[in-house]
């Protein structure tokens, strides 16, 4: 039926052709979008002034001496009226127009008897000749991997998607223009790295012909935003894509943008008291609300954030201490609640793997506060207890949605936890943090205190109660 469709156009194409029409033309004439045609409707009809609008036929109907049309453009839709005894090149466009072909129509604003808003045209002609008919079920279609496999169709066909994607603009230029009021930089770094760094993340790699060299593509912004510090600026920010070569999960994606900015002279106790500022500017931003839904379960993000103590939640939900329990006695417990930790996995790497099974009842906003040193390489020492790390994660609908601390800035403190880190790997361990001497290198120069943040476009997905997959354009798919 569809090969059947698709040459039925592809003979209509052949058509315009013979009769000398380019289906493809370079150009359209349009003096107005169908937004402001709508807006201003009543004032350009009585004037009786001549518009030009273009877009795609969302449904054609023919009535023998009058073929209706509705165009749509990116701003709304529109109906256009052709007729007959009014357009030299009618039988043509009779011929030859179908569903989801786009058009060029200009004439006078009228409004029919109904009262609908319409265009009397006294031109129209074809701009892109479509060879496949549009799928007339979309709506319908429960199939999320063909709408993500062909999303041009689902944009097309779904206004709530198109809105999602500018809610999501607005989302981070929101995030942006907070940074930059506060006084940050914003930079720009390489993708391409010698030694990845910043995250606990398994890497992709590449291979750069003119150097021959391999390089690796960043699984996170922290590392080079840090040496900036090093290098004199004092607030930097970047939002750029990052990629770690993990698994898929409605949570985890294996590219994705990520905000990350550094703050001299600053620590992770004022840097909480600006992120909760800043995030609940951008949710009001994006939703117009401070309460959202996510999964059936509404969030608050209006009121006081909260602070949760790692170490106190640990013991409470596991009854465990994970600061005084051994690697051994945490690999135990993870096997009793039949986990499968990995054979080589550290202390560290235990210590969330069962953090993870009483994470999912952190539903409200809050801060999860100062966990072991041995889950998090980069960030400082406590203050109050050194064998904690003066880092918090902002929980909401049991997930993180971004992670800030005191940075680490003891070059010898850094080298010694990177070389915990290379034993892991060494044990087989493909996620442990790479020892990167550069920055090493950059640290003995000496970097001012400074604190840290890192927020990835989860959020958004959360905001949305969507799949992260769902919430960008064109996700990587596997082969059919």
């Amino acid at each position: 039926m569809l090969e059947q469709l698709i040459e039925e156009r592809r003979r209509k194409l052949d058509r315009l052709k013979a009769a000398g029409v380019d289906p493809y033309p370079v150009t359209a004439k349009r003096t107005i979008t169908i937004g402001a045609l709508r807006k201003d409707f009543a004032k350009l009809m009585r004037a009786k002034k001549n518009v030009a609008v273009a877009g795609r036929i969302a449904s054609i109907r023919d009535q023998g001496g009058v073929i209706f049309l509705d165009i749509r453009d990116e701003s709304g839709q529109i109906q256009a009226v052709l007729l007959k005894k009014k357009l030299g090149n009618f039988k043509l466009l009779k011929d030859t127009l179908d569903g989801g072909d786009f058009v060029a129509v200009s004439g006078v604003p009228f409004k029919t008897k109904k009262g609908e808003q319409s265009i009397e045209a006294k031109a129209a002609g074809i701009l892109s000749k479509s060879l496949r008919p549009l799928p007339s079920d979309w709506y319908g279609l429960g199939d999320v991997e063909a709408r993500l496999r062909q999303r041009y169709l689902d944009l097309n066909l779904n206004p709530e998607v198109r809105e999602m994607f500018r809610k999501k603009a607005v989302f981070w230029e929101t995030f942006r223009q907070g940074m930059l009021d506060e006084g940050f930089l914003e930079v720009e770094l390489p993708v391409l790295e010698e030694t990845p760094g910043g995250a606990e993340a398994e890497p992709f790699s590449t291979h750069h012909n003119a150097l021959d060299t391999d390089f690796y593509l960043r699984i996170s912004l922290e590392l080079p935003l840090k040496k900036l510090l090093v290098g004199g600026y004092e607030k930097v920010f970047e939002i750029g894509r990052i990629f770690r070569n993990e698994g898929i999960s409605k949570e985890h994606l294996q590219d994705y943008t990520q905000l990350e900015f550094y703050w001299a002279y600053q620590d992770y106790d004022g840097l909480m008291r600006f992120i909760e500022k800043l995030y609940k500017k951008v949710i009001k931003a994006t939703m117009g609300t401070m309460v959202t839904t996510r999964e059936g379960v509404k969030i608050n993000w209006g009121k006081k954030w909260a602070k949760v103590d790692y170490v106190d939640y640990f013991k409470k939900t596991l009854k465990m201490d994970p600061l005084a329990a051994t690697r051994e006695e945490l690999f135990a417990k993870a096997r009793t609640l039949h986990l499968k930790p990995e054979k080589n996995s550290g202390k560290g790497r235990l210590i969330d793997l069962l953090f993870k099974t009483v994470r999912p009842n952190l539903v409200q906003p809050c801060f999860l506060v100062d966990p072991p040193v041995e889950i998090e390489p980069l960030a400082k020492r406590s203050r109050r207890d050194p064998r904690r790390v003066e880092r918090f994660q902002i929980m909401a609908s049991g997930t993180e949605l971004g992670k800030g601390f005191s940075e680490l800035n003891d070059p010898l403190d850094q080298r010694a936890r990177f070389e915990e880190q290379m034993k892991l790997r060494a044990t087989g361990d493909k996620e442990a943090q790479m020892l990167d001497e550069d920055f090493l290198e950059a640290l003995e120069y000496g970097m001012p205190p400074a604190a840290g943040f890192g927020i990835s476009e989860r959020l958004f997905a959360v905001l949305m109660d969507k799949s992260i997959r769902e919430t960008i354009f064109f996700p990587l798919m596997k082969r059919k």
